[in-house]
């Protein structure tokens, strides 16, 4: 099972990390690799959205998700609902002296043919989607 895990502190309150992170039509600011995605119903847990990204030579994959988890200032994780690989992702959020931490985890289950041919390149797609969350620190710091 493909796991990535990426962690970074910011240097502001967990509520505006939170807020920013769950403002997800914002990915397009700091996921390079999201093309377009808008929210298209619910808000918190169950909120979905329909996003579009870029997979092999740049074609547009869907990959919609819905919230399935949201604690305020703690906790979201998601769930992909569409597209060939379909991650669950969670951030995290520590704060502690005003800075805070976040711990951005995706997990996805590729089982017979999908592990053996995609199982390499979907574990260095996630290390890289990972990785995108210090661009958030940029963000919310300058």
């Amino acid at each position: 099972m493909p796991h990535a895990e990426h962690s970074v502190t910011i240097d502001r309150p967990a509520a505006d990390v939170f807020n920013y992170l769950a403002d997800g039509e914002k990915c397009t600011e700091w996921r390079s690799g999201v093309i377009e995605i808008k929210r298209v119903s619910g808000e918190g847990a169950g909120a979905q959205y329909q996003q579009s990204v870029r997979g092999p030579g740049g074609r547009a994959i869907s990959a919609d998700y819905t919230i399935t988890e949201f604690t305020p200032n703690s906790v979201i994780a998601f769930q992909t609902t569409a597209g060939p690989v379909r991650p669950r992702g969670r951030y995290l959020l520590q704060e502690s002296s005003g800075a805070t931490t976040v711990i951005f985890t995706l997990d996805a289950e590729l089982t017979g043919l999908k592990k053996f041919l995609m199982g390499g390149m979907v574990s260095k797609t996630m290390a890289g989607e990972v990785r995108a969350i210090d661009r958030v620190k940029n963000i919310l710091e300058s």
